[in-house]
């Protein structure tokens, strides 16, 4: 049975600031761009990142899209790349990367992908970067190590880890972790944290507001920042998973995704004190 999420199971091993702390220290976190249309979802994911503490955040941009991105953003940065080799070389300096959010469902994302696996940098892999290895999950897994996470709704997950979800959610979520050798955070109105290494959390604060587009970019960056900040995969995906839902909840009716990223903050001053 699964354990319920709770910041006393990590927040001693939170990565909070202190007096020697600068922003290199803190972490790098990059997050892939979709095209000129589809650049919302990174940017939603980035300013996640960047509020839960990461020191520097990059949003990872093809290049008509980088002029999208950079008139969207202030203290998020953006670089530009023209191939996968592009990427892997601009990501060989971070510290964690999130891939998938409007990333596209095409080929360009699963080269990417595995540019980003051969780089030293943590992986969040979510949305179209699952979508795409749709009944050939053994692709996709060949790209994680057991650092990664991956952060799919049901839909997602069946299409990667077919039939899994008739064991019910906690048992598919171990299974799908020690089948990819990766973490695996299957969303829904309670959330399962799986390890590869057998530990499972279920999460009770989930949010009815939460259920809204662009929702699940601001968690993967969520995780994203923790992990660029050097908090255990595991450990990171519980704490992220929690403070999305104390922020959704927090706001309550009327919120969009748009507003979840403000709300951390306050998250955080709670959690610490």
């Amino acid at each position: 049975m699964a354990e319920l999420n709770d910041p006393s199971l990590w927040c001693a091993r939170f990565p909070w600031p202190d007096a020697a702390t600068h922003k290199h220290s803190r972490g790098r976190l990059g997050v892939v761009s979709g095209g000129p249309l589809s650049t919302g979802a990174a940017r939603l994911a980035a300013r996640a990142g960047l509020r839960v503490g990461a020191g520097l955040v990059k949003v990872l941009s093809p290049p008509d899209a980088a002029p999208v991105v950079a008139g969207a953003l202030e203290a998020v940065m953006v670089e530009s790349f023209a191939s996968p080799d592009a990427l892997e070389a601009i990501a060989e300096a971070m510290d964690c990367v999130v891939i998938g959010p409007a990333a596209g469902l095409n080929d360009a994302t699963v080269q990417n992908l595995a540019a980003l696996a051969r780089t030293g940098a943590a992986l969040v892999v979510d949305a179209d970067a699952l979508t795409i290895f749709r009944g050939r999950g053994v692709d996709l897994f060949e790209s994680l190590d057991r650092d990664d996470v991956l952060t799919p709704h049901e839909g997602e997950f069946e299409r990667v880890f077919p039939g899994l979800l008739l064991l019910g959610r906690e048992a598919a979520a171990l299974k799908a972790a020690s089948t990819a050798g990766a973490h695996v955070v299957l969303k829904g109105a309670q959330t399962v944290i799986a390890s590869p290494d057998g530990r499972v959390r279920r999460n009770p604060n989930g949010s009815p507001w939460l259920a809204t587009a662009g929702s699940g970019d601001v968690l993967a960056g969520l995780i994203g920042g923790l992990m660029a900040q050097h908090m255990d995969s595991f450990d990171a995906a519980c704490a992220a998973c929690w403070i999305h839902g104390a922020a959704g909840e927090r706001f309550g009716p009327g919120l969009i995704a748009e507003d979840l990223p403000d709300l951390i903050p306050a998250v955080l001053r709670e959690l610490r004190g």
